[in-house]
């Protein structure tokens, strides 16, 4: 090793230790990539995260060898020169895997040409040294030379370009995961663009910006780490108006490069050791500002502003921006943010804007804060807006651009119902209105972008659509939510009327038993009927709060062995009384049925009551049950006027629709649907002047393992012919 005093020394310890610092994170790398493996198993880690993985350890290694290649030979040895090459094509692979993360061919086909056109010319690099090879004179081994420095400048030229539309084409969010590798690229093809274009001019390689260059490859492994430690996320990108925003950057490049070839002829005329001074110094800022200006989202929005304003007949790329629109809007998982924070995000976008709020109607018509994006600063009161203050934007749909109110602007009355607290709040820059119909849903407040401009009537005729569709959403979700208030309020509503049911069919059978005792009190009969009524009446009860403790739990009902022949007769005896009989029992065959007993008997005393009801004094009531296959059936007859087709269709199971005086018209269709809670169904058949029929059907105990195995055949079957999501995808991608 030579004396790290001189130059050459100090390159070749700088280089050495640049060599040793790109393996310490090519080993980390990899020890980590290895861990992520491990954790997420090996076909997670097949996809593009691997890949990107791997070509990462791929450039880091081919660093470290060409630093160590360049400490041990020199910078501009053939070897030397080899390695640079592959250097740069090993880092051009990590560029182009970057950009091709997303996997759309849409995201690499803009920089293919250009990535072609930069790997050609690293390429011509080894024709160059066989061509010096086999020249030894003393002209050709100079031409040579300085094609070479050409060629690496056109190379860190392009490279440049290309890791500029990386950071610019990505999503806003994604952009924290590229900075840190994005800047040390920066930093590596930015020293290499000035000391090439130096060398060009100058017709040799400087010795001092050549030691140097190793201290710029430590710095470009510093910011590596420091972007591996705080972490990284899956980075997709879109690029927008990729093809112009290269050609823009190729101008601006081009135009650093005329300075360039200023500065250094201006340099030369010192002279000397002042000579040398400069050019440090000039390398030294440049690269930093290189690196510095990349990430500034103030320049890039100038940048954007240039192009829309020069290069496009509009400012906005509406195709890019809907499809944005609908990305933010319509993402879903468990991580997206509320569908509020969703609807100023994607109105920030459109301009920019750093920030935003949503405000929101109360009932009383006053605006308050609904949410924030990114805006945990600012101080909303609890009324941000008046409710006399909402008509101006109903009726005019105006945005109110805030400079303009804050310097005395005053179109439409806007100053009037702009409040103090957004006209101190100097970082508002924007409100815009969220109409539906007319109606006023929403009020956005857009917080000033990275670079101030002036709202056009472009930015009001963008952000105006793009209001109404939000509107739309907003209303939607309010519309839903309303609406699943009312069906929780409905559910408890119908659970009230079953309630009020069968209390007051309680109420009528006390009110008659109290009736009767004033008139048999005294008959023995009658009290003993009389307590099997009470007893009852009690069990009624209880059974009425038992189902109410359960509210709010799971429809179904809790099925059981149940004897259907005891139910049955145990209901007939509620009926019928000594020498009485109301109800008779004409078959009783075993069946024993899958079902709750209590809502069992509760459905046959619901039937059994409005077949008496429906038949002339005197007239029986029959049930009944057998066997039907791996059912149970319960009948219950009656011969009374029977029901028209048209009723037993519109009316019969139609709750709160009742043909009795008093009545709550909820028998029948709560009947219904305590036999389908225990996974039956009931049946009605009836003709008018003859009677009408009811049947019970449930499950057979004996057949429950086989309707089980029944219906997880049919399950299986269900999920076998639906599509997999991988085929919903593919059939996506092909309509797409």
């Amino acid at each position: 090793m030579q004396n790290p005093f001189t130059w050459a020394g100090f390159g070749q310890w700088a280089f050495a230790a640049s060599a040793v610092a790109f393996m310490l994170l090519m080993g980390w790398r990899w020890d980590r990539r290895r861990r992520e493996l491990a954790d997420t198993g090996a076909i997670a880690g097949s996809g593009t995260g691997a890949g990107t993985g791997k070509a990462e350890i791929a450039a880091y290694v081919a660093t470290a060898a060409w630093a160590l290649v360049v400490a041990g030979t020199g910078l501009l040895t053939p070897i030397g020169q080899l390695f640079e090459t592959l250097r740069s094509l090993v880092w051009l692979g990590l560029v182009f895997v970057l950009f091709s993360r997303d996997g759309r061919d849409s995201s690499v086909a803009p920089i293919r040409p250009v990535l072609a056109a930069l790997v050609f010319v690293e390429l011509l690099q080894p024709v160059l040294l066989l061509v010096a090879a086999n020249n030894p004179g003393p002209a050709v081994p100079g031409i040579v030379q300085h094609t070479t420095v050409m060629f690496r400048l056109l190379v860190a030229t392009g490279a440049l370009v290309l890791v500029h539309n990386l950071y610019a084409g990505a999503m806003a969010q994604q952009r924290v995961a590229l900075r840190w590798t994005c800047a040390a690229m920066a930093m590596i093809w930015g020293y290499d663009l000035n000391l090439y274009t130096i060398a060009y001019l100058a017709r040799s390689v400087p010795q001092e910006l050549a030691a140097l260059r190793g201290v710029a490859l430590i710095a470009a492994a510093g910011l590596l780490v420091i972007g591996a430690v705080r972490g990284r996320s899956p980075s997709r990108f879109s690029p927008s108006r990729a093809v112009a925003f290269q050609s823009l950057s190729l101008l601006v490049i081009g135009a650093y490069m005329l300075i360039m070839v200023g500065a250094a002829q201006s340099l030369a005329w010192l002279g000397g050791n002042a000579s040398q001074l400069a050019q440090l110094g000039f390398v030294f800022v440049t690269s930093v500002l290189i690196v510095a200006i990349m990430p500034s989202s103030r320049v890039r929005g100038w940048l954007k502003v240039m192009l829309a304003k020069h290069f496009f007949q509009h400012r906005y790329d509406y195709r890019a921006e809907w499809l944005r629109f609908t990305r933010t809007i319509g993402r879903a998982g468990a991580q997206t943010p509320p569908l509020h924070e969703r609807v100023v995000q994607a109105l920030a976008d459109i301009t920019d804007s750093a920030a935003g709020l949503l405000l929101v109607p109360t009932e009383a018509g006053d605006l308050v804060l609904a949410s924030r994006w990114q805006w945990p600063t600012v101080d909303v009161p609890a009324v941000a807006i008046t409710a006399e203050q909402v008509p101006f934007f109903e009726q005019r749909s105006f945005i109110v651009d805030l400079d303009e109110v804050r310097s005395g602007i005053d179109f439409q009355g806007e100053r009037a119902v702009v409040p103090e607290w957004l006209r101190d709040e100097q970082a508002a820059w924007a409100l815009v209105p969220l109409l539906h119909f007319d109606r006023l849903v929403g009020l956005v407040v857009l917080g000033r972008p990275p670079l101030a401009r002036k709202l056009d009537w472009e930015d009001f005729d963008l952000l105006r659509v793009v209001g109404m569709q939000l509107a739309s959403y907003l209303a939607e979700h309010a519309g839903q939510s309303a609406l699943l208030e009312a069906s929780r309020f409905d559910e408890f509503n119908r659970r009230m009327a079953f309630v009020m049911h069968d209390i007051k069919n309680l109420a009528s059978q006390l009110s008659l038993l109290s009736r009767n005792a004033e008139k048999h009190a005294e008959n023995p009969a009658f009290r003993a009927d009389m307590l099997i009524t009470l007893r009852n009446s009690a069990e009624k009860l209880n059974a009425l709060l038992a189902r109410l403790s359960r509210y709010g739990g799971s429809n179904r009902e809790q099925v059981e062995d149940v004897d259907a022949a005891e139910v049955i007769r145990a209901v007939a005896d509620r009926y019928n009384g000594p020498g009485v009989i109301r109800v008779h029992v004409t078959h009783e065959a075993p069946c024993r049925v899958l079902a709750n007993r209590e809502a069992l008997e509760q459905v046959l005393l619901h039937l059994v009551q409005n077949a008496i009801d429906a038949s002339p004094d005197g007239m029986a009531v029959f049930i009944q049950c057998h066997v039907e296959g791996i059912s149970g059936c319960i009948e219950v007859i009656d011969t009374g006027s029977g029901m028209s087709a048209e009723f037993m269709r519109n009316r019969l199971f139609k709750p709160f629709v009742s043909t009795k005086a008093g009545g709550f018209g909820i028998g029948a269709f709560e009947a219904r649907e305590l036999v389908r809670a225990m996974r039956g169904k009931l049946e009605v058949e009836s003709r008018e002047g003859l009677g009408s029929r009811f049947a019970v059907r449930l499950p057979l105990a004996a057949a429950q393992s086989l309707i089980e195995a029944m219906a997880l055949i049919e399950a299986m079957e269900r999920t076998a012919t639906a599509p997999s999501p991988s085929e919903n995808d593919a059939q996506g991608k092909k309509v797409a």
